[in-house]
């Protein structure tokens, strides 16, 4: 009997942790950070960065973690490791389900390079319905002094329409080469 009130209490005890850090500890580690070389990411890189089109803005915490990003697809505001749903204009919802996302800094050269997984997008559109992935990378030279990160975004996306008549249409990107194009960034404001 002793045996079994020791197994429960330790597992107890083991487990009730995991329950109340767990949902924290899972957004954390929503977001990969990588420092090429030795040192950490420069805090004075942190803060929020708007693109000068497209609708993307990226808030960037000290340690080099998006907090969250504004995404071009519905211009809704997207929060690492938490799936949302949110009500569209027509009256429909949308899903949006991120995937890991992965910052990666070279002090050497000042690149940046964030890439954003959304792994599961559902969106009600009028009487279509639009579903599928898409992935993110905008890589280039940030300067925190200027304010400016000179970007280019590749988007790698697969999405299907579905339409009331039942007809279903693919739209995607080359899966090989994506779409890039050039994507400025500047600084409206640091932590």
């Amino acid at each position: 009997m002793k045996h079994r009130i020791c197994i429960i209490v330790c597992l107890t005890t083991a487990i009730l942790p995991m329950g109340c850090h767990g949902p924290a500890t899972l957004r954390q580690d929503a977001v990969s950070v990588m420092i090429q070389g030795e040192g950490e990411f420069p805090p004075e890189l942190a803060g929020t960065w708007k693109a000068n089109r497209e609708g993307w803005e990226m808030v960037i915490e000290p340690d080099g973690r998006v907090a969250s990003a504004v995404i071009s697809l519905g211009r809704v505001r997207i929060i690492p490791g938490k799936s949302q749903t949110l009500a569209t204009q027509g009256g429909g919802e949308g899903l949006f389900e991120p995937g890991p996302w992965t910052v990666h800094y070279d002090p050497k050269t000042n690149d940046l390079i964030v890439k954003i997984v959304m792994s599961h997008i559902r969106i009600e559109m009028a009487e279509a319905v639009l579903e599928g992935t898409g992935v993110d990378t905008f890589a280039g030279p940030i300067s925190a002094a200027d304010g400016v990160w000179q970007a280019q975004w590749t988007n790698f996306s697969r999405y299907l329409l579905h339409r009331p008549d039942g007809s279903v249409s693919e739209l995607a990107t080359d899966e090989t080469y994506g779409e890039t194009i050039a994507l400025p960034f500047e600084r409206l404001s640091a932590p």
